[in-house]
């Protein structure tokens, strides 16, 4: 009897978690445009492969009555399951149980699974959808914020971690994402800010809307904080099940390989014209990265953010690799605070979880001005250079035209132990361009000339072939190559290939110190 008693009591309890919040709460959820937790995870995760686990996990909670108000699993649904076959663990948070707010037990149940993720070497994916932390429970919640950010801080660089933002995300609960490998938001519903806009009206007397503050579009355009935007949820869900493709499970694995039909020895003559003979004409870096890698396909991060600089994955050969390039058609591609730090944590990224990196430069140096220098370029510049120089991954790098100053030794340079470094013969790699160095060599010369303008046009072309060309730096050894432009993707691949066993190591240390 005791048993029948059990299975009645099992199934009731199964129909209380489907539930959830109630059907008031389910359809208000769908009126505004939101899945549910698990209709996210279905969307997410290969079919019938989610495995739950703490389904039956409740509050300990008894003030506030609210012994009285308990909803199986609380206010996240936990587990794994499989994308592209693969493991991986994830939480979803579930507005429709007490706006998804943060409790000891779903600290507990997210914690759990952050630790079998480490434990058995596979990536985290959290579902954020939370009013933040449950008042009622007081210190409890906040200790269990704490809880979650330790995890991912000891996750950090074992496992990929990534977040999804399908609803408000706010105050301390923020950093949890902060901390994960990259950050998804849906252009509606969803939002990420330590104070709301009705503290800030108060304390600073701002108005400011939930979207102009900490929507979509302003994390991924300017403060950086998100990496990718998507036009719902569905597109966002399948856009992280995407980027699982180039990414190895944990940092003891390479990449996934994945066949392509793309012949790997395959030239493309329209490289010769892509790059503009004339050094300040503009060109779309994206469509050279195009023509190289396999199937033309780019999976670009923070597209939307710091456009003078290009970061994203994509294959050569069937391998996934990092690119980093520099865009002159934004900002003639120079390096600012914000194009340094957004490509300074990419090349750290590739770098904890064995992802090979490709560079291409094109870069007249760093941006000048007051607001850079304020705002501490030094500091931020030198993340690019501290992380270029730290990776021990395999770096192929690619001169395609201007390298000029710190620019050149920054963008991953044979001194900061760039394994293969390539230029094409349109390459100028200088102290600095032309025109400045000629004012400053050649200052007596061009204030005697009868013609200046014509003196000044025939000193440049002097100091280019005297000193930026690109078979100068060859014969210093700084170059392994100078190739044709249509050579491009032959070339990388042949050097991947011969790097793919590459050891490489930093002295001993408990870490360095890079300049945050």
């Amino acid at each position: 009897m005791a048993l029948k008693d059990n299975l009645e009591k099992l199934r009731e309890l199964d129909r209380q978690v489907e539930a959830g919040g109630g059907s008031d709460k389910i359809r208000r959820q769908h009126d505004q445009g939101k899945l549910l937790g698990r209709e996210r995870l279905d969307i997410l995760l290969d079919h019938g492969s989610f495995v739950e686990l703490d389904r039956l996990r409740t509050h300990g909670c008894a003030d506030f009555d609210m012994d009285k108000k308990k909803v199986p699993g609380d206010a996240v649904v936990t587990g794994y399951g499989a994308i592209d076959g693969r493991l991986v663990y994830v939480y979803s948070q579930d507005f429709t149980v007490f706006g998804g707010s943060l409790s000891g037990a779903v600290a507990e149940k997210i914690c759990k699974v952050m630790e079998l993720a480490m434990k058995n070497g596979a990536p985290i994916i959290g579902i954020n959808d939370s009013g933040g932390a449950r008042i009622q429970e007081g210190v409890v919640s906040l200790a269990g914020y704490a809880d979650i950010f330790l995890k991912n801080v000891l996750a950090s660089g074992v496992v990929p971690q990534i977040s999804a933002i399908m609803g408000p995300c706010a105050g301390g609960a923020v950093y949890s994402p902060a901390i994960t490998d990259f950050i998804f938001m849906p252009k509606a519903n969803s939002y990420m800010f330590i104070t709301g806009p009705d503290v800030i009206k108060t304390v600073t007397h701002e108005e400011v809307t939930k979207e102009e503050l900490g929507g979509a579009e302003t994390h991924n355009t300017k403060s950086g904080v998100a990496h990718f935007s998507a036009e719902g949820e569905k597109e966002c869900l399948l856009m992280i099940r995407e980027l699982m493709g180039f990414l190895p499970s944990n940092n003891q694995e390479d990449p996934p390989f994945r066949p392509t039909d793309d012949d790997p020895a395959r030239g493309d003559r329209r490289l010769r014209e892509l790059v503009p003979d004339n050094p300040n004409r503009p060109y779309d870096m994206k469509e050279l990265i195009g023509a190289v890698v396999d199937e033309g396909y780019f999976y670009e991060v923070q597209r939307d953010f710091a456009a003078n600089i290009v970061i994203g994955f994509a294959r050569l050969g069937g391998r996934s690799v990092g690119m980093v390039a520099n865009q002159p058609a934004h900002l003639a591609g120079c390096l600012d605070i914000d194009a340094s730090v957004k490509a300074a944590r990419f090349i750290r990224f590739c770098d904890c979880f064995n992802i090979p990196l490709v560079t291409f430069v094109d870069v007249p140096g760093f941006l000048p001005g007051t607001t850079q220098e304020y705002g501490g370029i030094i500091r931020h510049g030198a993340k690019l250079l501290y992380a270029y120089a730290e990776a021990t991954v395999p770096k192929v790098t690619v001169i395609t035209r201007k390298a000029y100053g710190g620019g050149y030794i920054v963008m991953s340079s044979k001194h900061l132990r760039g394994d293969i470094n390539l230029v094409y013969p349109t390459g100028e790699i200088a102290v600095m361009g032309p025109e400045g160095a000629i004012n400053i060599v050649f200052r007596e010369a061009l204030e005697k000339a009868q013609d200046p303008a014509k003196a000044r046009e025939e000193l440049a072309v002097s100091y280019r072939d005297a000193f930026a060309n690109p078979f100068k730096v060859a014969e210093l050894g700084y170059v392994d190559a100078v190739i044709y432009p249509e050579e491009t993707r032959p070339v990388l691949i042949r050097s991947l290939d011969m790097l793919k066993n590459k050891k490489d190591q930093n002295p001993p240390k408990k870490h360095g110190n890079i300049p945050l």
